[in-house]
């Protein structure tokens, strides 16, 4: 007879895997919006049907509207554009319906790979079950399904696997070989921020593989097996890719150190594991409307950091698998090692939760079994909190669909948040018209539906009508120019950027509907 808990762990699964094919279907019916990063990798995806060479993104030149510029694009993976595609080839379905294969396999990867590495860590099936839902109920879990985030989810598929391949190998050999040379490729092949993840489990497979040496050489010769094809991994990573353009990791702005530089990164189990950066808009870096002011969330930082210090230490008194207490050691502190260092050094990298998932999908199992050691009132209240963030991860995943199912789509399929359905139809109808215009958008999905033309694509303005006026002038002249414009800049914002196309003269103006406005000059100053 099989036991209850067999049965139990088992019929977990079968419902998160029923739960993850439900949402698959929904998605591929109703196809997400893009975050701005994965937007950009479309847009160099768009440049290549156009003529463009590998991963280049190609848009008019500044200096003379008439003429492109090309720029090899290296401060994003280009993952996050290639195995959507992949799919929309094999397939034969638009960008919208290959980007709900990829989430949907990149979710069921994602947990697949954590729960074979959460049964290598010596936890129970039980155990790893519940972790699984804990996970599958973060908000971090279900944004792929509203808005495609690109290298997050990619990411997500993959580093379960690489976790459980860092914590199997137990001798050198080709195998191993293979398994650092192609990890690190395939990693970096899904968002370029695993490499330091990359090095974290390489150090954990290299400490467990050398673990029962007692002579230094005899760790110097397995450090051998796994530093050669590292190296060649990492080194033909910067010379066919990274050596070609710029990256977050390219340039310094000088030494700051602030509260936030290091009690962020302490604090990323909590703020990751317990959404609570998502469900505050963002602590530090906003991604909507700040629910706390500047100074609060640093005061709630520095007592989530301890708070997170205090979790960490209890699972790893509490655990008894070794191999689980080095991998939360050496990945956390290489957490906070490189983007304390990073933040220091104010490199190009936000102050957000999701560069440091992997530390709290990590700890996911052990907190588990830590609350299972607790009294019945800390279970309850932890499961309250539970109940709290799937409540809000629902509602959000609801909410998205519903918005998504009524925003404008074109060829690409994917949903547009930016443009609504009749002014989306005059832009294609025009598309279709010209084949040597310059269409202006201030989003970077919209302009994946013009097919035929080039696209300029500039950063929104803020109320303050603070901006550089050199990253939105574009001198010259080149055809037809139609500018696409929330109504909502009708004054200011509408004349500086029109002012940024100094060799047009004789703008009109009409209404694409009741909430976009197209601005269209066709006569050469």
């Amino acid at each position: 007879m099989i036991s209850p808990k067999i049965n139990t762990h088992k019929l977990i699964l079968l419902i998160i895997g029923a739960a993850l094919l439900i949402m698959g279907i929904i998605l591929f019916l109703i196809p997400p919006a893009l975050f701005p990063d994965p937007g950009m990798g479309l847009q160099v995806l768009r440049s290549m049907h156009l003529g463009g060479g590998f991963n280049n993104f190609v848009a008019p030149d500044q200096d003379d509207l008439s003429q492109n510029y090309t720029e090899f694009l290296t401060w994003w993976s280009p993952g996050q554009y290639l195995i959507p595609y992949l799919f929309k080839l094999i397939a034969d379905i638009n960008t919208g319906q290959a980007i709900a294969i990829t989430v949907t396999l990149g979710e069921f990867s994602g947990l697949a790979g954590l729960w074979y590495f959460f049964k290598r860590m010596g936890f129970t099936p039980f155990v790893g079950a519940i972790s699984l839902v804990f996970i599958s109920c973060q908000q971090a879990f279900v944004v792929p399904y509203v808005y495609y985030n690109g290298g997050e989810i990619l990411l997500f598929a993959f580093e379960g696997w690489f976790l459980y391949g860092c914590a199997t190998f137990q001798k050198p050999g080709i195998a191993l070989v293979l398994f650092v040379l192609l990890s690190g490729w395939v990693g970096f092949l899904c968002k370029s921020s695993f490499l330091w993840m990359y090095a974290a489990g390489l150090c954990c497979l290299w400490i467990r593989l050398s673990s029962n040496q007692s002579g230094i050489w005899e760790w110097i010769k397995k450090g051998f097996w796994i530093g050669i094809p590292a190296a060649v991994s990492l080194l033909t990573i910067y010379i066919f890719f990274l050596s070609k353009g710029q990256s977050p990791a390219s340039a310094a702005h000088g030494f700051k150190l602030t509260a936030a530089t290091f009690s962020f990164p302490v604090a990323s189990p909590i703020l990751s594991d317990f959404s609570i950066d998502d469900l505050l808009h963002g602590m530090l870096y906003h991604t909507g409307k700040p629910l706390i002011n500047a100074g609060l969330s640093i005061d709630i930082l520095i007592v989530l950091a301890i708070l997170s210090l205090l979790i960490i230490f209890n699972i790893l008194r509490i655990v008894a698998n070794s191999n689980y207490k080095l991998f939360v050691i050496v990945f956390y502190s290489a957490a906070i090692l490189f983007f304390g260092v990073s933040y220091l050094r104010q490199l190009n990298i936000s102050y957000e939760a999701r560069h440091f998932r992997i530390v709290g999908l990590l700890i996911v199992p052990g907190i588990i079994y830590l609350i299972r050691e607790f009294k019945i009132g800390f279970q309850l209240f932890f499961g309250l909190i539970f109940i709290g963030i799937a409540y809000t991860s629902v509602s959000y995943l609801i909410k998205g669909y519903r918005i998504n199912n009524v925003n404008a789509r074109g060829p690409s399929g994917v949903a547009q948040p930016n443009i609504d359905q009749q002014s989306l139809n005059s832009i294609m109808k025009l598309d279709r018209e010209n084949k040597n215009a310059t269409f202006v958008f201030i989003s970077d999905d919209t302009g994946l539906e013009i097919l035929h033309n080039r696209i300029i694509t500039l950063q929104p303005i803020g109320d303050d009508l603070k901006i550089n006026a050199d990253d939105y002038r574009y001198n010259g002249y080149a055809g037809p120019l139609y500018i696409v414009l929330p109504e909502s800049y009708n004054g200011p914002k509408e004349k500086m950027i029109m002012k940024s196309f100094p060799g047009y003269t004789g703008f009109n103006v009409s209404m694409l509907s009741d909430k976009y406005v197209l601005y269209a000059a066709k006569m050469k100053k």
